[in-house]
Order: C-alpha cells, then sequence, then structure tokens
C-alpha cells in the first residue's frame, strides 16, 4: 500500500518542481521594464489621456446582470421540464406552479424596490 503513494507523491513532487522552475526561468529571462513614460503612458488612439483610466460602474448593472442570471437559471429548469411533462403527472406541475410563484414574488420584489429602472 505504501509504494501506490510513493508514486502519487513523486507526481505531485516532479509537478511542484516543473512548475517553480518554470516560474524561476520566466523571472530570470523576463525583460526590464521600460522606464520612458512614452512607453508606459496609456495609448488611447492618438489622443491624450484625460483622468484615470479606472472607470466605476453603477450597482445597478450587476443587479440587472444578477437578475438575469436567475431568471436564466429558471429557463434551464423550466425546459427540460417542459419537455417531459406528460410523463411526470400532476405533482411536478404543482412543483413547477409553485418554483415559478417564488420567481414571480422575486421578480415583483426587485420591481417594488427599482432594480430593473435604468434612471
Amino acid at each position: 500500500m505504501i509504494p501506490d503513494y510513493i508514486y502519487i507523491l513523486s507526481f505531485i513532487g516532479l509537478g511542484i518542481f516543473f512548475v517553480g522552475a518554470a516560474f524561476t526561468v520566466s523571472w530570470l529571462i523576463r525583460p526590464n521594464p521600460p522606464y520612458d513614460p512614452v512607453k508606459v503612458a496609456p495609448y488611447e488612439c492618438g489622443e491624450i489621456v484625460k483622468g484615470n483610466s479606472r472607470v466605476q460602474f453603477n450597482v445597478r448593472y450587476y443587479l440587472f446582470a444578477l437578475i438575469f442570471v436567475i431568471f436564466d437559471v429558471e429557463v434551464l429548469f423550466v425546459v427540460p421540464w417542459a419537455v417531459v411533462f406528460k410523463q411526470l403527472g400532476m405533482v411536478a406541475y404543482i412543483e413547477m406552479l409553485i418554483f415559478i410563484f417564488i420567481l414571480t414574488l422575486g421578480l415583483l420584489y426587485a420591481w417594488k424596490k427599482g432594480a430593473l429602472e435604468w434612471q
């Protein structure tokens, strides 16, 4: 039993060695960073840069994307259910109604809170 683990540990050791060697070699042969201010300045199609390049987005975009993902996942559950609807019976129908009702409550809550408005 011990010799089996020796093979596994040797593979792990070789993996760590090769990753470490790759990082070491890349650190040794990397080019020196340019210190010319023209080379390190951001290039925006020949325009002079004004201000900071970091743009802070509004939180509403993330909320809208999160709501989209939630309802996109809903489709992943509803479409296969609809394909085999006749085979599942009435219990599956009631379960899907409850699932859609809960998601509808979430949509109404987001709508009431104003998460779907772009203003």
